[in-house]
């Protein structure tokens, strides 16, 4: 029997949602708030490690994941003009039997993961946030913006990398800061020849595309940017264009003009990282995901981190015996993977806004991807 009997869950996104699945799964009864009245996750494509599609199947959604989606092992490097000179492997996780890596639309795996979460008797209020919460030795009392009130044994807070939650229980931690480095994304046509993802390695700007769907893939581009953008939001494309002039590959070249649509949907995200200190929780509230563990996209692994921690979490509180056992438990599998993902994305980050070490660039790649394939 789980050491808690009601939980409450705040942020409806991946790794809130995996949270309150897993926990129901466990007996466990979940109250979900999330913000947006819409609860829809904004962005364009995002690319899953193999790890995450193995987190995604323990939840029971990787068969709705490769319906909606799209898996494939490997990912292949090619000069700017087109060469090939490469591929990076990316091997079966451990205990597991699903593909190396894969790609979807963001909102689609937010709608799949929301499915879920209902499908699992979570009992969820969108448009609705919380205005106080106040702690017991025994319970946590929570105030919401609905007017109504609720006692829990436990409070997850999974608000996002902004989070409020974060501000109110662990003000030395200052918000997350740029690092000089954003990633630019778009919607394209999928050509027949991209079957699994393919980077363009040159310079300061790395180019990658990965498939989606049967029809679909989104481009990823990486640029060095000391200082945030000004441009406003007409003016992007024409950017994105210009960014991928000195790639003469007839691949890209063919793109370009799809930029200019209007189904292109071009996102826009300066890149940031944080990592809070250990312990995640204060008290009877624990914070889990990019509220307390947010990384740059290079291992392709924060949205991964995050669902694992929701599911690590649901595991130690149906088998621990006190809830201080949950969470010491909860802490030693999770410290460590979040902090290699993290540093190790931020010196990917380096290497690459420096134009550095190409060889150091590789060996963190795959010191990375085999550490993640261990279980979790």
């Amino acid at each position: 029997m789980a050491v808690v009997s009601r939980v409450l869950t705040i942020g409806g996104g991946f790794s809130g949602m995996a949270a309150a699945i897993q926990m129901r799964k466990a007996g466990i009864a979940v109250d979900l708030v999330e913000r947006d009245p819409d609860w829809r996750p904004e962005g364009a494509g995002i690319s899953i490690s193999g790890p995450t599609l193995r987190a995604l199947d323990q939840i029971g959604v990787l068969a709705e994941f490769a319906r909606r989606g799209s898996t494939s092992d490997g990912v292949e490097l090619f000069t700017p003009s087109g060469h090939r000179i490469g591929e990076i492997p990316t091997p079966k996780p451990l205990g597991s039997d699903v593909a190396g890596g894969g790609g979807i639309m963001r909102p689609e795996l937010g709608r799949i993961l929301a499915d879920a979460v209902r499908e699992a008797g979570v009992s969820v209020r969108v448009g609705c946030s919380y205005t106080d919460i106040t702690q017991h030795d025994d319970a946590v009392d929570v105030a919401f913006t609905d007017g109504t009130t609720g006692r829990y044994d436990l409070v997850v807070a999974a608000d996002g990398v902004h989070s409020k939650t974060r501000a109110l229980l662990c003000p030395e931690i200052k918000p997350p800061r740029y690092i000089g480095q954003v990633v630019w994304r778009a919607v394209l046509p999928r050509p027949d020849e991209i079957v699994r993802p393919r980077m363009w390695l040159g310079g300061a700007v790395k180019a990658g595309v990965n498939p989606v769907s049967p029809s679909h893939m989104y481009m990823f581009i990486t640029e060095a940017r000391p200082e945030r953008l000004e441009a406003e939001r007409p003016a992007w494309p024409q950017l994105v264009a210009d960014m991928l002039a000195p790639f003469s590959d007839p691949v890209l070249t063919a793109l370009r003009p799809h930029l200019f649509a209007a189904d292109a949907a071009i996102d826009y995200r300066p890149l940031a990282n944080l990592l809070v200190p250990a312990p995640w929780n204060r008290g009877r509230v624990i914070l889990i995901g990019d509220t307390v563990a947010a990384t740059t996209p290079h291992l392709a692994s924060g949205a991964g981190i995050g669902i694992e921690s929701g599911i690590v979490l649901a595991e130690e509180l149906a088998r621990a015996s006190t809830l201080q056992e949950a969470f010491d438990r909860f802490h030693a599998r999770r410290w460590e993977r979040c902090r290699m993902v993290i540093e190790n994305s931020a010196q990917l980050c380096r290497i690459e806004m420096e134009n550095g070490d190409k060889a150091e660039h590789a060996r963190i790649m795959r010191e990375s991807i085999i550490g993640l394939t261990q279980p979790i």
